[in-house]
């Protein structure tokens, strides 16, 4: 654990789509801790159950445990916002409580720990008495997010196209729980047999390198003890930042490898779009910067979990923007880009990464070389603006299910208690 004392209140997340998430985080409930947590299973009846669980006398883990159950309805019909508008400002008085020494969030099964903690970060919370508006991690800092995973069944979630009812895949959702993990928990595990176990123990190595893995039951304090000085806890990451976090294995484990890809050359739209099929077919997942020749501003950002994938804007290129713009870039990204800076296009170019799970790594990167611009198309340039863009528009809305549940928010106003 994070033993850096800065006077804020240490956060741990418990995430995961197992029936054993729940059991876990309750396992961390002791005298001077809160347990958090939304329930949305009634969001269709319109209101959300928020539960704060805490412990009194005794100690350790011996005290009295009481619950205190509130209906919240949806704030403008939108489950994002209603959870937005709540848990942050409770997160703020929480940490004014001179009884709460630890506050563990149980997040509901579908949510991703990285859309709360890039709200923690970032939205502002205005109106709670006796603070100043800020964000909550003004008052809160995450300490560790555990994911809780079933183990005979993630890898065959990870890399299908199960869809949920808010236009993402199941892939998507565990991909990214175990992505943005500092530890995880397994349940069922003793049920695999000798090739499964080493196939989901290679997966979860090359998404959560270094990330300690134990079993549904152990002890959970103990498991947070083996959480790395170094683990991500809740940083956020953004196009520019290494793909390959804490140096995962980069061998070929029984077919489960991680295939770098790069190019200083754009992609063809109209061939991009046709290669992308094959990082759905026996992959993992797949993410990165790509470059596309008809939005030369457009810095754009792909990934994929099992038949999902997602294409969207991250950013301005360097090259495009102005000196101004550039000055309020952070200096770490203006020095990367300085080492690789091409007379002709800047900072432009293509770094992505994708997990393979049985397919062809030579196929994957054939593929993307055939959608690169050819020698001739990157002589004319100036026919680049003619072609059909099929990654020409973007759709981002705050209150839509598919992005992130606190993302597109600029502050929030204190609720009821």
């Amino acid at each position: 654990m994070n033993t850096i004392l800065d006077g804020r209140t240490p956060l741990v997340l418990v995430a995961g789509m197992s029936e054993s998430t729940p059991h876990t985080a309750r396992a961390l409930l002791r005298t001077g801790t809160v347990l958090v947590h939304h329930d949305l299973s009634h969001v269709r009846e319109g209101v959300v159950r928020r539960t704060v669980t805490s412990m009194t006398g005794g100690t350790g883990s011996a005290g009295t445990v009481s619950e205190r159950e509130t209906i919240l309805e949806l704030a403008h019909g939108c489950v994002s916002c209603t959870l937005r508008e709540d848990l942050l400002p409770l997160l703020r008085r929480l940490h004014s409580h001179s009884s709460v020494q630890r506050i563990v969030l149980l997040l509901d099964r579908q949510l991703e720990p990285e859309a709360l903690c890039w709200a923690i970060e970032h939205v502002v919370v205005t109106g709670v008495v006796g603070q100043v508006d800020g964000p909550a991690q003004r008052d809160c800092r995450v300490d560790a997010v555990v994911t809780c995973i079933d183990a005979q069944t993630w890898l065959a979630d990870a890399t299908g196209d199960e869809a949920l009812d808010d236009d993402r895949t199941l892939a998507q959702v565990v991909v990214g729980q175990v992505d943005f993990a500092d530890a995880l928990v397994l349940r069922g595990s003793d049920g695999l047999d000798g090739w499964q176990r080493s196939r989901l123990n290679a997966v979860l190595a090359r998404i959560a390198p270094r990330v300690p893995v134990f079993d549904e039951g152990d002890d959970i304090e103990a498991l947070l003890l083996e959480v790395p000085a170094d683990a991500r806890r809740g940083e956020l990451a953004d196009a520019h930042s290494p793909l390959l976090r804490r140096q995962p294995p980069l061998d070929d484990d029984g077919g489960v490898m991680l295939v770098e890809f790069t190019a200083n050359r754009p992609f063809h739209p109209g061939r991009l779009h046709e290669a992308i099929d094959v990082l759905l077919e026996g992959v993992v997942y797949s993410r990165g910067r790509v470059w596309v020749a008809t939005q030369p501003g457009e810095a754009l950002w792909l990934e994929s979990a099992g038949g999902g994938l997602r294409v969207a804007s991250a950013d301005t290129w360097l090259a495009a923007m102005t000196p101004q713009q550039r000055e309020r870039v952070p200096a770490e990204r203006r020095a990367l880009a300085a080492l690789k800076w091409d007379e002709r296009f800047g900072d432009r170019d293509t770094s992505m990464v994708v997990l393979t799970c049985g397919a062809n790594p030579l196929e994957i990167d054939r593929t993307l070389q055939h959608a690169l611009v050819t020698d001739e198309e990157l002589a004319d340039e100036a026919s680049w603006t003619t072609w059909e863009d099929p990654f020409g528009e973007f759709h981002e809305d705050p209150c839509d299910e598919s992005e992130s549940p606190y993302a597109e928010t600029e502050s929030t106003r204190e609720g009821n208690e």
